[in-house]
């Protein structure tokens, strides 16, 4: 089972609880992970998001997403940063609804927290080809 706290530090008054929790749910059984997790999910804007990869990346810059792999805890796999205004931002330019770009930036923090990454060529290949077949499993596919 994968137990997720989602922190919303960006809007008290929506919840994205129900597609964050979905799009999880998948991922994990798609994975057929055997083992109980738990994540968190920061839920942030532009401005927060900015210092946090400045500070950890080395990027002046708001970025989408921001994964923080935990190696401490067993049972705690990381924590996932998600700039919200990003989400609306980029669903607008890549012409598909907010929650499906959400359920997508929240799939790519999960499967860095689980170990994949996209630092070559292979590696992006592979990670990105596993989030299309996940995605391709929920209602939040890409429509063209």
């Amino acid at each position: 089972m994968i137990d997720i706290n989602i922190v919303n530090q960006y809007n008290d008054e929506q919840t994205y609880d129900i597609v964050i929790k979905d799009i999880l749910s998948v991922a994990y059984q798609y994975m057929e992970i055997d083992k109980d997790m738990i994540i968190n999910i920061i839920l942030t804007d532009n401005q927060s998001i900015h210092q946090l990869n400045h500070q950890f990346r080395g990027f002046d810059k708001p970025t989408d997403v921001l994964s923080f792999e935990n190696l401490d805890m067993e049972d705690e796999i990381g924590d996932v940063f998600i700039s919200m205004d990003k989400v609306e931002s980029q669903s607008k330019d890549y012409g598909h609804s907010f929650d499906r770009e959400l359920t997508f930036l929240t799939l790519h923090g999960f499967l860095h927290c689980i170990g994949y990454d996209h630092l070559n060529e292979l590696e992006e290949k592979e990670m990105f080809d596993l989030q299309n077949k996940i995605m391709e499993k929920t209602k939040y596919r890409r429509t063209l």
